[in-house]
């Protein structure tokens, strides 16, 4: 009688089918007409015109944080549609928890840009939101923010309420554990929550295939016992429909659902050290330049006859004045005292933390 093998390989490839949702082609052409999303033209517009914010956010931010009037700044240009086309999905009432590359997505949540602003350079008046503004401040700690979007979705279910948590992460943040605790938790209480993973293929500066062995982020959503997705995330209309989609599966009591998005930042890591040209070439760049989000995008709309390169010129200026008012809000506002960081820190003050805010108030008052 013959022994039965176990087929490993056979087992491995099965957990490594994951189609990649795709609508518009590299030409902004629509490729399969049964997921075209029920947009209508206004709103396929208002789309496209907070990924042109979003970019013209970044050049802008770049500038100014080479010029010393912005602090911490992780670049965004090239993943507009994986932040911009998934928060677009989203209701006001729903509660985002952002790292710390998802700015764009706070803001158009309804943060004022000033506040990112003030957040940016370490002004502890950019943590302050207010009650009724459902979000955190960028998270800073890597992947922390999908254990806290498990909270609060778990919260919104215990509450009876039609809303989701959503929150995002790098390739680099599905490796730490909190990212794992996070969808595991979630799934098992049912909690509505969307997870989103942008994976730009680097992290900081190592290639997402020597951080795991898995053939797509999304297939780690099976070992928490819920739906994952792939979805190309230069396509900013089938980021729009699977995030949609998962929302609308989430709110209806059927737990989470974890979404990977094929992204790519032109730009470094941050604006704090990082050089991509040692650890990128060419012609990767060169690939994903040609799958430009808002190219894409700006051609579909073309095509529709609702878009020109008057309009875009038009609103671009407006988004360049809009910036140009609040960091010049942000750099009249009164500056931070070092008294002010030192009773920030500590909820009750240990008695040389006391005496150095006399020492500094003092010094202040001069």
């Amino acid at each position: 009688m013959s022994k039965k093998i176990i087929d490993f390989e056979k087992l491995k490839e099965q957990c490594d089918e994951f189609e990649t949702v795709k609508l518009l082609s590299e030409e902004g052409e629509i490729v399969d007409p049964e997921w075209q999303p029920d947009l209508s033209d206004d709103e396929l517009i208002e789309l496209f015109k907070q990924m042109l914010w979003s970019r013209t956010l970044d050049t802008r931010s770049t500038k100014l944080n080479r010029q010393g009037r912005l602090g911490f700044y992780a670049p965004t240009a090239g993943e507009e549609a994986s932040q911009i086309a998934s928060n677009f999905a989203m209701e006001k009432e729903d509660f985002v928890l952002p790292a710390y590359r998802d700015v764009p997505q706070l803001v158009q949540h309804g943060l004022p840009l000033y506040k990112a602003f003030l957040w940016s350079r370490g002004h502890v008046e950019g943590n302050k939101y207010p009650a009724d503004f459902n979000a955190l401040p960028p998270q800073i700690i890597i992947g922390a923010q999908y254990v806290q979007a498990a909270g609060v979705a778990l919260g919104f279910k215990l509450k009876g309420q039609k809303n989701v948590a959503y929150t995002y992460t790098g390739d680099g943040g599905t490796s730490q554990g909190d990212f794992y605790e996070g969808i595991n938790f979630a799934g098992a209480f049912q909690a509505p929550a969307v997870f989103i993973i942008q994976n730009n293929g680097f992290a900081i500066s190592v290639p997402r295939e020597k951080q795991t062995a898995a053939k797509t982020l999304a297939q780690k959503a099976v070992a928490a016992g819920i739906p994952g997705i792939q979805v190309d995330g230069m396509d900013a209309l089938a980021v729009y429909e699977v995030t949609k989609a998962a929302r609308d599966f989430a709110i209806n009591g059927n737990g989470p659902v974890l979404i990977e998005t094929l992204t790519y930042r032109y730009g470094p890591h941050t604006l704090s050290g990082d050089d991509p040209k040692r650890y990128r070439t060419k012609e990767t760049d060169d690939f994903w330049r040609e799958k430009d989000p808002l190219v894409r995008m700006r051609k579909f709309l073309n095509s529709k006859g609702i878009w020109s390169q008057e309009k875009e010129e038009e609103y671009i200026e407006k988004v360049k004045a809009e910036i140009n008012e609040a960091i010049d809000k942000v750099e009249n506002m009164p500056k931070q005292k070092i008294s002010e960081y030192l009773k920030n820190t500590f909820d009750e003050a240990p008695a040389n933390i006391q005496e150095a805010v006399k020492y500094y108030e003092a010094k202040e008052v001069k």
